[in-house]
């Protein structure tokens, strides 16, 4: 699966099972910057057990961004917003190199 932002193709996997939530991105040593988690559903996360500093965009379930939270710090970080369906997870400053902000609209392909 993979997500069409406004500068370009962003390859994504899913964490859609309470496993897959729960676990995330703790523990892993990195992620490329062309790869994104999305957690759902999901309108919280905090960065416990986390290695890098991660973007954090929070959607509705029509691909909608409600926010975004940029560099998000491993172990400290803590993001929450009411109403969100999912979060897409990135590498910290993916959402600045995509131009995602908040009222955009992301294109989902299966």
């Amino acid at each position: 699966m993979y997500i069409s932002a406004e500068a370009g193709i962003i390859n994504v996997r899913q964490a859609d099972s309470f496993l897959k939530r729960f676990r995330g991105l703790m523990l892993k040593a990195d992620m490329p910057a062309d790869e994104a988690l999305l957690i759902a559903p999901c309108s919280s996360i905090h960065m416990m057990w986390m290695l890098f500093s991660i973007d954090a965009v929070f959607i509705d379930r029509n691909y909608r961004v409600l926010k975004v939270v940029k560099g998000l710090r491993p172990w400290i970080g803590l993001a929450v917003c009411p109403g969100a369906w999912a979060v897409l997870e990135l590498k910290a400053g993916a959402a600045d190199f995509y131009v995602i902000k908040k009222d955009s609209v992301l294109e989902i392909h299966e």
